[in-house]
């Protein structure tokens, strides 16, 4: 039987040798420093920087796509620390213990009910928190004894821990959501919208199957009481609050994005210091400290990606792609989808959750606009992906985080979570599916906006914005071909070359 070290290490030669069959020299450069622990931000900088310079190129083309409004004006950028201090602040208090009692006393009752506390519970604190480590840690670590004293078997409990570690990350305020936003262009509160129905789509799922084991193997259940379920909601007053805090200062206009991050961070030392206790005013510098330094190394890795976004662009690597697609016979959607998620899924295995995001999307968008998706329903799309290969063996951040928090061989984790992975795919494949479940949510946007461009006169180049992945987002084109026709003009191009002629002139180019 392999160790962990083992498997890791023999993943590490195998990137190593697929990447330098499949991208040359630079490419296996590029995957053994990966695979020898160089950060991610260094990875990014370096292989972007030698790329430039190998093609003589300058290196300042770099600066454009980091330095421009949509990255270094965005609010998103000054959200994650405040949201990274935010779940560190909850990580390091007594709200996962609170949380967990809370939950018990309303869905204790359930069939299954201490395995759907687990699941509740995980996917509420990984929604505020971002980290399925930390959920892993925090709310597996205390209901894991109590669900093998229930009766539950080890196997069964230790996939189910394992598997809510990655819950939650589709519902607002998800850090991954806010990335991801960040890194497409994205409207962030849309995007918050359009994973309301996938993220319920995954509970249920995994709630039935949870209440399906627990009738089959009687598992004993909890007295129904209205006091009990009413004391469980007072417990937890104050956690309840903060999503209503951010998500209410939202959507009345109150607050923007930063502001409401920055209230949500307020009264989460409101709580956990000023009501609670849980934590001390000198413990709190400590905290916030452990919280900026990963924030700062997020925010360095966006920078980088942003400019490996501005590489891929101009050395037209999504046109390359497809031409190597096509000569193997991908070009129908449902064959793109098949290999995106496949692609997806590897990323996800090998990264933790915001650097696969960074590494993918930039990757992924342009090859999506090439094919009509959704950019909502692609985002949905890729979150869930990350979610099924936080657990998929052999490389899953899950697994392992299980295996050294539980003292169990990592084996043994992959055998517990086969069942909950088949769920994960099976959702996966429905929303991959069914574009609707991504995007119902928005269509009431796109309608507005359809009818204030009609009643203007110009096109809808907002709701194209929105019903599909854009190849320049600056310049939105139609995304089905009644719009086509219907807004086509024969003086189009004549348009066009009227700018760039004006643009020569003004640059005093010949």
């Amino acid at each position: 039987m392999k160790s962990p070290r083992a498997l890791v290490l023999g993943g590490g030669v195998g990137l190593v040798s697929v990447t330098g069959l499949v991208s040359g020299w630079l490419g296996a450069l590029v995957a053994f420093f990966a695979a020898i622990g160089t950060p991610l931000f260094a990875l990014m900088a370096g292989g972007t920087a030698l790329a430039w310079w190998l093609d003589d190129a300058p290196v300042n083309r770099l600066a454009p796509r980091v330095l421009d409004e949509t990255f270094a004006g965005s609010p998103v950028l000054v959200t994650i620390p405040l949201f990274t201090a935010l779940g560190y602040l909850l990580a390091e208090s007594k709200a996962p213990q609170r949380l967990v009692e809370a939950s018990r006393r309303l869905m204790g009752w359930l069939p299954g009910g201490l395995a759907i506390v687990c699941l509740g519970a995980s996917a509420f604190f990984t929604t505020l928190t971002g980290g399925s480590g930390v959920t892993i840690v925090a709310i597996g670590g205390l209901l894991l004894p109590t669900l093998e004293a229930q009766g539950w078997s080890k196997r069964f409990s230790l996939g189910l821990v394992t598997t809510g570690g990655s819950l939650g990350l589709l519902f607002p305020p998800s850090l991954p959501i806010l990335v991801y936003a960040l890194v497409a262009g994205l409207d962030f509160e849309l995007a918050f919208r359009a994973g309301l129905l996938p993220g319920v789509l995954v509970l249920v799922a995994l709630a039935a199957w949870a209440a399906l084991v627990g009738t089959k193997e009687r598992i004993p259940r909890e007295r129904v009481s209205w006091r009990e379920a009413l004391g469980g909601l007072w417990l937890v007053r104050w956690e309840l609050g903060l999503p209503v805090v951010i998500l209410g200062g939202l959507g009345t206009g109150l607050t923007s994005l930063d502001e409401s991050a920055a209230v949500g961070v307020a009264w989460t030392l409101l709580v956990v210091v000023g009501v609670h206790e849980d934590l001390t005013w000198k413990q709190v510098p400590r905290v916030l400290h452990q919280a900026l330094s990963l924030a700062g190394a997020v925010v360095l890795i966006l920078m980088m990606a942003n400019a490996l976004m501005n590489l891929v662009i101009d050395r037209q690597v999504p046109a390359k792609v497809l031409e190597a697609m096509s000569a193997v016979g991908l070009e129908s959607r449902w064959q793109f989808l098949l290999a995106l998620n496949l692609f997806l899924l590897v990323i996800g295995m090998v990264m933790d959750g915001v650097s696969a995001l960074i590494v993918a999307v930039p990757l992924v968008l342009p090859l999506a606009a090439r094919f009509g998706l959704s950019p909502f329903h692609l985002a949905m799309m890729v979150i869930l992906n990350l979610e099924l290969a936080f657990c998929l063996p052999p490389l899953g951040l899950n697994l392992f985080i299980s295996s050294f928090r539980f003292r169990v061989p990592v084996t043994q984790v992959y055998r517990s979570v086969v069942p909950f992975l088949g769920v994960l795919a099976a959702c996966l494949a429905v929303v991959t599916a069914a574009p609707s479940l991504s995007t119902v949510l928005v269509q009431p946007t796109i309608d507005a906006q359809r009818r204030e461009a009609e009643a203007a006169g110009r096109p809808p180049r907002e709701a194209w914005a929105l019903e599909c992945v854009q190849a320049d987002a600056l310049d939105p084109k139609p995304c089905n071909d009644a719009d086509r026709a219907r807004y086509a003009t024969p003086d189009a191009g004549a348009e066009e070359e009227e700018d760039d002629a004006l643009m020569r002139q003004l640059m005093g180019v010949p």
